[in-house]
């Protein structure tokens, strides 16, 4: 048996008068939902991913036709380079070679990473390819077309020299 009188909790052989013991109940603390004096005069900062110089190529969309680049609509595959943005002549990922990807090593300055975006879904590419541009001093990532953009985007608003091989995504929207 369990009585509550005041702020003693009384039980069982308690009850029956012997010994009451104090249990002390207290109150759930409540969170502050106003800011204190010092954090009304922080400030946030946000950083948005846009372009912030004409010099900086930013991929803004992309369709199963193609890409808008810097405000450009590009048909088709493309590859993209700093100051530069060219046809890519590949069908698909089974296109890909070392032939299609070279001018991505013989550009001067020399490219970081070449991000790869294969269409909808990530594929497999030939690991002889992946390891030969990788003796030439670049590193390649193999992405969904959707992930490549942005991924691209990241490093370019890092000042990363990047380089970006594009093949549209089929099952995107149609407009572009």
């Amino acid at each position: 048996m369990l009585s509550l009188r005041g702020s003693q909790l009384l039980c069982g052989a308690a009850a029956r008068g012997l010994r009451p013991f104090t249990l002390r109940l207290s109150q759930r603390q409540s969170h502050r939902l106003t800011p204190s004096d010092d954090e009304l005069y922080q400030k946030t900062t946000i950083t948005i991913l846009k372009r912030e110089s004409p010099e900086i190529t930013f991929i803004e969309s992309y369709s199963s036709y193609g890409f808008v680049i810097n405000g450009d609509r590009v048909l088709g595959p493309c590859a993209v380079i700093p100051q530069a943005i060219l046809q890519w002549n590949v069908g698909n990922y089974k296109d890909i070679t070392e032939e299609s990807l070279s001018l991505f090593h013989l550009i001067e300055p020399k490219l970081e990473i070449l991000v790869l975006g294969t269409g909808d879904r990530v594929e497999r590419i030939d690991p002889k390819i992946l390891s030969f541009m990788r003796k030439k001093g670049v590193a390649v990532e193999v992405l969904d077309t959707p992930n490549a953009c942005a991924t691209f985007n990241f490093l370019t608003s890092e000042r990363r020299l990047t380089g970006a091989a594009l093949i549209p995504p089929p099952s995107a929207a149609k407009d572009i």
